[in-house]
């Protein structure tokens, strides 16, 4: 029950101010004890949410808590002189890559700070338990952040005044009970890959109080029943089994996945309820039970809730007590709902009576909205101040003023204890007194640990690639260091297999950064719910790693392990595989931090790509601990897997004896067979004349000891705890993602154009028209606009058309035989409750639909669609999908240029944007960034440029909209549709589908195709004035639709909603006279146009420009993208000048020794990594292109998919040779490589090729990856291959035989290393150090030279004798020249240098080209009828 009695709220609110003293509970009674015949005003029962159905339910709820003797929870919200600043300015400069230098313009913008935005000033207002505040406002006057105040969400303003009270608690005693003052935001935040039912699983679990109501046994059964109560509350049952899904994961439908957002709020059983436009992307019936529903709840449970809505019917309006509208901040009215309307028609103000009530109080500020009675046209007030001074006059201000001092009531005292009481009786005793959660910390991580599996199987296919890969990376790794031998020359290959084993396990540990950042708006959400501690969170991930971890370990580990022939005795392999474990702990760990610690994906996945590179270089396989300088040797200290890489090796080889073997032994060959004579030559530890070198010798050479095995284990898991305790304290500091105050961006070099722009704007402007440029007068300029639009004289229909879809269920049918037909010169509507099949219809008449069966005609003037269909049709779909970096203009441009026929000159192309721009009320923003949605253009300003870039085309046939209405407020809503129907004026024809039209949005349109659940027709035809022809079709059939309803909602409810009363209304329609009537209509029409010419020509192209036009365009505007895309670009360079740096310094002027031309192959080879972190970046940004593309341009025939590749490839090429200069600059002389220009310049080729292969590489895969995960999932698998046979981590001579032959000689990095190392080595000289000399003593009596003399010319002739003449302590080096060693890598000559080379251009090439075909392969056909 809701409102008051017929002698109106005016006398239940004298009652309250002049009887300020009585109980609540009285008050309460008089409330509600009013008789079921009453009505408000209008005809309306006052007894609207009691047809909720589900309001016996609550009052059972309610009667069982008062039974248990639980107190009640009734606070209400009193705030007094609330004043709340922002930090904003209108717009904000947009930096591209070489203004952000420009630092002279970013001091003097630094002095001139914007001033402190005014966003609420001086609002007041109370409302009590038991009461409904709808506030109501444009988008921008400040409606969200007062409910932010309202909820006590304080963060991300500047600076707030006033007081606020919620029951006598101020804003810090608040705090201990934020998940009982609860927010609903806009936005839909969840893990889409859990069910709806696991999602309220969750949620119930974390609120079931600790004494449970009698009459329910245990917690599953407390549980159980409130989520099947709140399911059926908001009619989603049936969705319980389905993903809730998002952008890119299939789920439910936006208003299913909507009504779940309301329901996970109530969990909270909040007692001051705020909610944020909850009714978005809901239908009119829907949206008027959910409001209903909150009525009720509000009614039983004494909750204070405060709404705001746009576009709400009246329906929805007379359910509240109170209104306040706000209009730029400012509060212009504030009092009883009965009273809003009387006191602004009093003010001169009409309201017509098919009026949404709630548009006509946010629309008097606006010229163009309002009428106004002709008497009072000189005098009425004009804007927010005039209309508050008005106000401020009343006695209703006054009146409302007489409720501030509620909360120093003593009754409010009272009913706050009681609050307070019943919160503690319900929190469980285990938790601090001052906890705000509900249930025990244990509690919270199983449930949190359950949730987390839940999410990992939701997405199994993403769990199953990674542990694939592993399995799949294991084999190719043990085959790789297959069976390496248990002598010298298996000493590189064992190294290299254990620090593979951590280098791959660590790689897989990165996705930990992406992953914290896509589950950190829901952490936040339930943050403010109270629904668990955030540590409880980070437990949980860590508990549920652990199997994961386990299993994908010992997969790997045994099948590593066994195919490379380490230790094989069963204490050793455990010992591996337990340090393996511990390491892959601590490294998930570390990642973890890292992106807990950063607020932006971008810093995060900076530090993690610079971490992984320093503690892999630093882990002393690639530099030995004893080569480290010592300004970088601290890295050693703390690098968590150089401890691990100790205690694998010290596992490995200790206790073993290491025969040397090959050009290791010195001298070796059929002549040589005395032992004696003969010493091991480049192994470390091994002692003069030895030709065995005992493990821990070999150890001992690398500073490393076997004692430090289970020290290093302890220390790693003492790194593990330390990463664990910084996860969970930034977690616990994560903010609400606050919105930001969505400022317009402008591009740097576009400046001045802006400015100049809006200053004519403003010049033209005398009276205020409205902060968003959405309600200006859309009228003006019409004979203008006629000469320019096309006049179209085709008529387009669609006759039985079906469509069906597999579903693992089988085939499920989304449109069943639907027919109809738009004229030119028709506004048509296309309705239905959500999930009708509106979208679909649409999308199968525009030919957007690439799955699926469809089965039926649609045809254009008789005939079937012909190949330019899809360009001259313009369809704006729901999704608002644009360039981000874009400027409005050059986004109607791109359209214009590309869409429009060939045979139009460029410069008319732009007229006619100047055209669309002048009529969408654009001009002040055309310069400024589309931007993402938050920051950039509003969701209206977005709407508008969709509708605009179908416009420029100027589509010949018809014109397609989706939705343009949604999210919008009610003046914006109108202003589009009115808009659409000056379009329909000039001889367009225009089909739109739409959800809460109120009656005069209605009223506008021509035809109806209204549809039921599974897409089948209800009914079609004309509306008629005023609905009247619509009202006596259901009139006659036995639903008449009362006088002051509004007729679109009226039929909705009776098709699906509450009125339908369970009639086929499907099968009555196919019995009607009508639709015979329209069966025969649609055959006259499409015999009548088959035998006259068609009105539309077809030209027979697909694409209206060439394709070297398209090229052109597109790679121009991709070319401005990047430009303007500084984060993208600052962190590629930053990534390359520090890898340079880091790997220069850190293999600083690297002498000549043997040892020393091992560290010039890894200072080479770690340039190689500088791929991973790019693509890390390239790839997402590669695929969000590829995402406007398809779903968009692709679809509209606006340019082909070539043109699209060209246009990323060649936007990249200019930032690739700076990178490539950059790193070659800070690299190469570092690390002390020849200065001739010959060779530093051939080497600086290669680099620049190297820089186009792995782009190439990161794009062919993102151009086939379905999203970005899969593809950050695909580079570690990729480049771990080839990264593994390119012949640096086992030498050319040791690779497999079944790999040797192909793979080594298919892969790019092989002959990237070959050229480098050519032109830095081949002509180095090498000077032993001591320990590198093979000492031995010859044969008595002989000299050294004599000794090896057949050694020197056969086997050894490589290697250089120190001294030829001595007899005693023979000293031989392995080489001579760098080109010497060389030769073991199987590069055995200068000229293969220029040979790899050129073969790394080929790469460069082919790389680009498989970009070009995977493509191709990706890229479907839209689905015809059949």
């Amino acid at each position: 029950m809701s409102g008051s009695s017929s002698t109106g709220f005016g006398r239940v609110f004298r009652t309250i101010s002049a009887q300020t003293q009585r109980s609540q509970y009285e008050q309460d009674r008089d409330r509600y004890g009013v008789g079921e015949e009453d009505e408000i005003g209008d005809g309306i029962p006052l007894s609207e949410a009691e047809s909720w159905t589900m309001k016996p339910s609550i009052k059972e709820f309610s009667a069982a808590d008062e039974k248990d003797g639980k107190g009640r929870r009734r606070l209400g919200v009193t705030w007094k002189n609330l004043q709340v600043k922002g930090y904003s300015s209108d717009s904000a400069m947009s930096d591209n890559v070489l203004s952000q230098f420009d630092i002279p313009a970013h001091i003097k913008e630094a002095r001139h700070r914007a001033p402190l935005k005014s966003i609420i000033e001086d609002s007041s207002g109370c409302v009590k338990p038991g009461e409904m505040l709808l506030v109501l406002g444009r988008p921008g006057a400040g409606c969200t952040t007062l409910l932010k105040q309202l909820s006590n969400k304080r963060h991300g303003f500047a600076e707030i005044n006033g007081d606020v009270h919620w029951g006598s608690l101020d804003h810090q005693q608040a705090k201990q009970y934020r998940g009982q003052i609860a927010m609903n935001t806009e936005e839909e935040l969840f893990f889409p890959t859990l069910t709806v039912g696991q999602t309220m699983d969750f949620a119930t679990r974390m609120k079931v109080p600790s004494h449970l109501p009698s009459g329910i046994s245990d917690v599953d059964d407390y549980q159980r029943k409130m989520r099947d109560f709140l399911l059926q509350s908001m009619g989603i049952e049936h969705t319980a089994d389905t993903k809730v899904g998002g952008a890119f994961v299939r789920g439910v439908s936006g208003g299913e996945r909507k009504r779940v957002s309301i329901i996970e709020t109530l969990v909270t059983k909040g007692s001051v309820m705020c909610w944020d436009n909850s009714t978005r992307g809901l239908d009119a019936s829907t949206a008027l039970e959910y409001t209903k529903a909150i009525r009720a709840m509000t009614d039983i449970l004494g909750i204070a809730s405060i709404v705001t809505l746009y576009q709400a019917g009246n329906g929805i309006y007379h359910l509240f007590d109170k209104v306040l509208v706000l209009d730029e901040g400012k509060q212009i009215h504030y009092g009883p709902m009965k009273e809003a309307r009387p006191f602004m028609e009093d003010l001169g103000f009409i309201c017509n009576d098919s009026a949404n009530v709630a548009d006509f109080l946010t629309g008097v500020t606006v010229p163009t909205e309002r009428e106004v009675r002709p008497a009072l046209e000189d005098r009425f007030p004009r804007t927010a101040d005039a209309i508050r001074e008005q106000w401020l006059k009343t006695p209703m201000k006054a009146a409302m003023e007489s409720e501030l001092d509620y909360p120093q009531r003593p009754e409010v005292a009272q009913a706050t204890k009681e609050f307070q009481e019943a919160v503690a009786h319900d929190k469980q005793k285990s938790l601090p007194r001052k906890s705000p959660l509900t249930v025990s910390f244990g509690s919270q991580v199983k449930a949190c640990v359950i949730r987390q599996y839940q999410i990992l199987w939701g997405d199994a296919a993403t769990f199953t690639i990674k542990q694939g890969s592993t399995l799949v990376q294991a084999l190719i790794a043990g085959s790789l260091f297959y069976d390496a031998p248990d002598n010298s020359s298996g000493l590189f290959l064992k190294g290299g297999a254990l620090f593979f084993a951590l280098l791959f396990n660590s790689l897989l540990a990165m996705s930990e950064v992406t992953d914290s950042f896509s589950g950190r708006p829901v952490l936040a959400k339930h943050k403010s719910f109270t629904f668990y501690h955030p540590a409880a969170f980070c437990i949980a991930q860590i508990t549920a790693d652990i199997p994961v971890i386990l299993f994908q370990v010992s997969a790997f580990s045994i099948v590593l392990y066994f195919m490379v022939g380490l230790t094989t005795s069963a204490g050793a392999f455990f010992t591996f595989w337990a340090l393996l474990v511990t390491t892959t702990f601590a490294m998930t760990a570390l990642f973890r931090a890292i992106g807990a610690a950063f607020s932006t994906f971008d810093a995060a996945s900076k530090v993690s790509g610079l971490m992984i590179s320093a503690l892999i270089m630093y882990t002393g396989y690639m530099i030995p601990k004893t080569k480290m300088h010592p300004w970088f040797v601290w890295i050693y200290w703390i690098d968590p897997l150089a401890y691990g890489f100790e205690a694998l090796l010290g596992n490995e080889f200790h206790n073993k004896s290491i025969p040397c073997v090959n050009n290791n032994l010195v001298p070796s060959g059929p002549s040589y067979t005395n032992l004696v004579n003969q010493a091991c030559a480049g192994i470390g530890g091994a002692l003069p004349g030895d030709n065995v070198v005992s493990g821990d010798a070999y150890l001992a050479s690398l500073s490393y000891k076997h004692s430090h095995l289970w020290r290093n284990f302890g220390i790693i898991w003492a790194w593990w705890a330390l990463f664990v305790a910084i996860t969970i304290i930034f977690t616990s500091r994560w903010k609400d993602t606050s919105s930001s105050s969505g400022a317009l961006l402008i591009p740097r070099e576009k400046a001045k154009k802006h400015a100049r722009a809006v200053k004519d704007v403003e010049s033209q402007v005398s009276e205020k028209t409205s902060r968003n440029t959405s309600s200006s007068d859309l009228s003006g300029d019409t004979k203008n606009i006629d000469e320019h639009l096309i006049r179209n004289t085709s008529v387009f229909t669609w006759k039985n058309l079906s469509y069906t879809v597999n579903t693992p269920a089988g085939e499920r049918i989304l449109l069943d035989n639907v027919q109809g037909w738009v004229k030119p010169g028709q506004l048509g509507a296309l309705m239905g409750s959500s999930g009708a099949g509106k979208t679909t219809l649409l999308d199968v008449l525009a030919q957007r639909k690439t799955e699926g069966t469809i089965r039926g005609s649609i045809q254009v003037d008789g005939r079937p669609l012909n190949v330019s269909f899809q360009r001259s049709a313009g369809y704006c779909e729901q999704m608002d999908v644009h360039e981000p970096l874009a400027t409005v203009r050059e986004a109607l441009e791109f359209s214009a240029l590309l869409r429009q026929s060939r045979e139009t000159s460029r410069e008319e192309k732009l007229r006619y944007v100047d055209t669309i721009i002048d009529l969408l009320e654009m001009r002040d923003i055309e310069h400024t960034l589309v931007g993402q949605v938050g920051a950039g253009l509003s969701v209206e300003q977005r709407k508008r440029l969709t509708i605009g870039v179908e416009l420029v085309s100027k589509p010949s046939i018809l014109i397609f909209l989706d939705e343009p209405t949604s999210g919008l407020d009610g003046q914006a809503a109108f202003n589009i549709v009115r808009f659409l129907k000056k379009l329909a004026a000039v001889g367009q024809a225009v089909l739109v589908t739409i959800h809460q039209p109120s009656a005069s949005l209605f009223a506008q349109f021509d035809t109806l195709l209204l549809l039921a659940k599974g897409g089948r027709t209800v009914y079609f035809g004309d509306i008629g004035d005023n609905a009247a022809t619509l009202k006596s079709y259901f009139a006659e059939r036995g639903a008449p639709c009362p006088p002051s309803a509004n007729p679109a909602e009226h039929m909705i409810d009776v098709v699906s909603g509450p009125l339908s009363k369970d009639r086929d209304w499907n099968q009555i329609w196919l019995e009607s006279k009508e639709h015979a009537h329209a069966e025969q209509e649609l055959a006259r029409i499409i015999s009548d146009a088959a035998s006259k010419e068609p009105g539309t020509k077809d030209d027979g192209l697909e694409f209206a420009m060439p394709m070297w036009d398209q090229i052109k365009v597109v790679t121009q505007r991709m070319n401005i993208s990047l430009y303007r895309n500084t984060d993208y670009v600052n962190n590629k360079f930053a990534l390359h000048i520090f890898s340079a740096l880091f790997t220069g310094f850190s293999f600083w002027k690297v002498g000549n020794g043997v040892q020393d031309l091992q560290l010039c192959l890894f200072a080479i080879f770690n340039f190689i990594f500088v791929a991973p972190g790019v693509l890390a970046q390239l790839q997402p940004l590669f695929i969000e292109r590829r995402d406007i593309y398809e779903t968009r341009e692709k679809k509209s025939k606006m340019y082909s998919w070539p043109a699209f590749v060209t246009g990323l490839i060649v936007s990249e090429i200019p930032y690739l040779c700076i990178c490539a200069v950059f790193y070659f600059a800070c690299w190469y002389y570092t690390v002390g490589f020849p200065t001739s220009s010959a060779k530093a310049g051939a080497t600086f080729f290669v680099m620049l090729m190297y820089e186009f292969v792995y782009t190439g590489i990161g794009q062919f895969i993102a151009a086939y990856a379905p999203n970005a995960v899969f593809a950050s999932l695909a580079n570690p698998l990729f480049l771990g291959i080839l990264v593994s046979f390119c012949g640096v981590l086992v030498p050319y001579a040791q690779i497999t035989g079944f790999w040797r032959y192909w793979i080594y000689y298919l892969n790019p990095f092989n002959y990237l290393m070959g050229s480098m190392l050519t032109f830095t080595l081949f002509d180095r000289e090498v000077r032993c150090d001591e320990m590198e000399f093979a000492t031995f003593n010859p044969p008595t009596n002989q000299t050294c030279g004599g000794y090896l003399r057949e050694y020197l010319v056969g086997i050894g002739s490589r290697a250089n004798l120190a001294n030829p003449e001595a007899e005693t302590q023979c000293r031989v080096c392995q080489y001579t020249r760098g080109s010497d060693y060389l030769y073991t890598l199987n590069l055995k000559d200068y000229y293969y240098g220029w040979r790899d080379a050129a073969i790394v251009c080929l790469f460069a090439i082919s790389s680009y080209a498989l970009v070009y075909v995977l493509m191709k392969l990706r890229t479907k056909a839209s689905k015809k009828a059949e």
